[in-house]
């Protein structure tokens, strides 16, 4: 082995040395690793055994919180994701985005903050990215540079590189929760309120069909992982997803994920592909992770033809917006249906529409339930059940305002009491004037 040769303990290690330091270390265990063919599961420990081994050869004395420091960032390198497992091991950190190997940044507690840890350069970005996607059989490069995955906790993962990342490859990361939110805790949050988490559970049990709406980050899957679990044990689920993520707890969870073109472009599948395929496996629930092209349609074909109680996400900022958000999906399948026919469709399909926002203080709050009333005309009606109303903002940035009912009944109220829910009058009850909101 070749010692690096950096400064002798007497002298004080400049940036330089250390990157040699850690480019030894590393190289030395690579070529062990493959001399030795450690088997996957024996890695760790080998790692961890030898590194030592390899820095007294070097006979260096670096102090002692310097040494592990860069004992660290090698085992990262190798084992791990680099420089953000350290981020990934972070409880607080919710969302990782790396903007080019100099500028990382994090989400804690719904703020964004630039993190002192950086990456040596774009290939080792590229590294990462290619150890993330690797064991899913995926692929980045100039011809396809654009890539979704996800870790083996189930984090979300997006990845872009050069053409189209003019910086720097970029990574996103939307970490996995490992401990399951409840209702309960989304009620603690003050994401939800009690009244509104009742009614909710009663409109999955009597199998209405319901979307999510909501921006980027503003934790509809979050919620759509909430409300799945109201959906009784004895039912079959069929959950659909461009990468898995959802945690559903019940037994019989059939997941099915997308899976990208080949090199030579063909043999993709798609959500469409995998909606359709639903239909042929018996499912009592179809739980889509989000629409977002031509299976709009099929969405709702499904939903009006007896597969009741499907749930799926969209992206929109308003319950008004996520239905002409819908059109536009429907459109997308390249069926030539007159509006108001889509329209039709979508009115006799969807029940209900969840809307999920991240407030400017970085709050995660559901601010409207709302129901598809129907059509007048040309035009879909909604109806708010439960609205929040904004009152202020404190001097530090904090959003105020509560979430209160309407006092508007909803008009699939016989359908809840046929299915068994008789919800108490107090759930639709305002705590003070609300407007009867009709758009």
């Amino acid at each position: 082995m070749t010692s690096p040769n950096p400064s002798p303990a007497s002298k004080s290690f400049t940036h330089q040395d250390l990157a040699r330091l850690k480019k030894y270390l590393s190289d030395n265990l690579l070529r062990a690793l493959e001399m030795e063919g450690v088997p996957a599961g024996d890695r760790s420990a080998f790692v961890r055994k030898n590194i030592i081994q390899i820095y007294e050869q070097t006979k260096l004395r670096l102090p002692d919180d310097l040494r592990k420091q860069i004992f660290d960032q090698v085992l990262d390198d190798l084992l791990g994701y680099g420089p953000i497992q350290s981020l990934l091991d972070d409880p607080e950190v919710s969302e990782i985005m790396v903007n080019g190997p100099k500028k990382i940044f994090v989400e804690k507690n719904g703020k964004l903050s630039k993190s002192s840890v950086t990456f040596d350069d774009d290939d080792h970005v590229i590294r990462v990215i290619e150890r993330i996607i690797l064991p899913l059989g995926r692929r980045v490069d100039f011809d396809s540079p654009t890539v979704d995955a996800r870790l083996p906790d189930g984090s979300r993962v997006n990845a872009v590189v050069r053409p189209v990342a003019i910086d720097g490859p970029s990574i996103t990361i939307r970490k996995f929760r490992k401990d399951k939110l409840q209702a309960e805790d989304l009620i603690n949050f003050g994401s939800l309120t009690r009244q509104m988490a009742d009614f909710l559970q009663a409109c999955v049990k009597a199998r209405f069909n319901i979307i999510i709406s909501g921006g980027t980050g503003s934790g509809k899957t979050t919620l759509l992982n909430v409300m799945s679990g109201f959906i009784p044990e004895n039912e079959r689920i069929i959950t659909i997803e461009d990468a898995a993520e959802l945690q559903l707890q019940q037994d019989h969870v059939m997941r099915m994920e997308t899976k990208p073109a080949n090199t030579d472009g063909q043999h993709s599948v798609t959500i469409r592909d995998l909606v359709k395929n639903s239909l042929r496996m018996r499912p009592d629930r179809i739980v889509v992770g989000e629409v977002r092209g031509g299976e709009a349609l099929d969405m709702l074909q499904a939903m009006n033809t007896g597969h009741d109680g499907s749930l799926t996400t969209v992206h929109a900022n308003t319950p008004r917006d996520a239905m002409s958000r819908i059109e536009t999906l429907v459109l997308m399948a390249g069926m030539d249906l007159p509006l108001k026919v889509v329209r039709q469709q979508i009115s006799s399909a969807v029940d209900l529409i969840v809307q999920q926002t991240r407030l400017k203080d970085g709050q995660r709050k559901v601010t409207a339930v709302t129901e598809v009333a129907g059509m007048e005309g040309d035009i879909i009606v909604l109806t708010d059940i439960f609205k929040f109303n904004q009152t202020g903002v404190t001097e530090d940035g904090k959003v105020l305002g509560e979430v209160n009912a309407t006092g508007i009944r909803p008009n699939f109220t016989p359908r809840l009491e046929a299915a068994g829910f008789k919800l108490s009058a107090d759930i639709f009850a305002p705590k003070a004037s609300a407007q009867n909101t009709r758009r």
